[in-house]
């Protein structure tokens, strides 16, 4: 394959936007970003019509796309469909994840995830968001399934992670004794707090054994108090800790989102994440999920009885959220939507673009609308 440089765009490449800057990409791999002066001769030039030129986004939490949910029917094309349907609103690699369900339905997305990651384009690994949460903060998902996590719990999850290569596994504090947290962590299992109902001491033992993730900050977890800074206030003040956020306008109020972001602890740092159910990429107004319909009205998904079930938002969304809605600018928002989890589950191909980085990125215009999405 010959070297081709693409030029014609400014170049986000993961920490400064340039100008007059071309991507080198040889074999799948950027070879190097460089002045478009420096180009070589004998590269075959693909010109953009202006906009922004930048790392494809990682998702960390998927719940569906295309009209397919992971609960429904865990297999790799599954996971495949849920990928392509992201792929068109700039995400190049994503975790499917499957919420709360049964052992056997859980085990077959293992399975399925140890046959598609790394081989069905987009799927980079599997997220497990249950069994192991709290009734108490049980969202949308079934609390009658939910229950502790045990050794042998364990034991599959160690070996799921040697299969599958990225495991994220979303545990509730109180649901997750100490000792198992820290095996699931030094077995390289990204350990994430949620759907828990824990106070501020309880939470930073957990992060203290090994957990360095909070699922959806602010949501289904103990929030902020004056006395109690409960799960949200943990996760502010450790620096070890990423957290997820969701960045629809619904799921939490602009106003939060800023105050989270001033005051975090680094290096960890807040990204985004959709929590995307099957409406990405498919414009049905319900569908199931354990046997209970969501509707999709004004932007939200919702069960019958109000209760927030997924979000309705794609991942340009979110950086367009964070970027204007939020006042982070174009250089931080891209960072939350693909540095920052590539950061996190350890992929340093991914979320710069750089030397034998994956040359995956997306072109977006002035708005920050998707213009198309390259890989080579």
């Amino acid at each position: 394959m010959s070297l081709t440089a693409i030029v014609g765009a400014r170049v986000f490449d993961g920490d400064r936007i340039l100008n007059e800057a071309a991507v080198l990409v040889l074999d799948g791999t950027v070879r190097d970003v460089v002045p478009v002066r420096d180009v070589p001769a004998h590269a075959e030039r693909r010109v953009l019509d202006g906009g922004l030129l930048a790392p494809g986004f990682i998702d960390l939490q998927v719940n569906g796309g295309g009209g397919v949910m992971l609960n429904d029917g865990p297999s790799a094309e599954a996971m495949g469909r849920i990928a392509a349907a992201h792929r068109p609103f700039g995400t190049t690699g994503l975790l499917p994840t499957l919420i709360t369900d049964t052992p056997e339905v859980t085990q077959a997305a293992i399975d399925a995830a140890a046959q598609a990651a790394g081989r069905m384009p987009g799927v980079l690994g599997l997220h497990l968001e249950g069994p192991h949460l709290a009734p108490a903060r049980k969202g949308a998902h079934l609390a009658a399934l939910m229950r502790p996590l045990t050794e042998a719990d364990v034991d599959r999850l160690v070996e799921a992670r040697e299969r599958i290569g990225v495991l994220m596994v979303t545990v509730a504090v109180e649901q997750a004794p100490l000792p198992l947290i820290r095996r699931l962590a030094d077995a390289g299992v990204i350990v994430s707090l949620g759907h828990t109902d824990a106070g501020y001491d309880a939470a930073r033992a957990a992060m203290d054994a090994g957990a360095r993730a909070v699922t959806h900050l602010f949501n289904a977890m103990s929030q902020l108090g004056s006395r109690e800074p409960g799960m949200v206030g943990a996760a502010l003040a450790a620096g070890n800790v990423f957290c997820g956020v969701i960045a629809d306008g619904h799921h939490v109020h602009p106003e939060s989102l800023r105050v989270a972001l001033a005051a975090k602890r680094g290096p960890g740092r807040l990204f985004l994440v959709t929590d995307a159910m099957a409406s990405v990429g498919w414009s049905g107004d319900s569908f199931v999920l354990g046997g209970r319909t969501v509707y999709r009205r004004g932007g939200r998904l919702t069960l019958a009885d109000g209760t927030l079930a997924g979000a309705d938002i794609d991942m340009a969304s979110a950086v367009r959220y964070a970027a204007r809605d939020l006042g982070l600018g174009t250089e931080e928002s891209l960072r939350m939507a693909s540095l920052y989890p590539a950061e996190l589950i350890g992929d340093r191909r991914r979320g710069r673009l750089h030397r034998d980085a994956i040359a995956e990125m997306v072109h977006l215009d002035d708005d920050l609308r998707v213009r198309d999405v390259l890989a080579f």
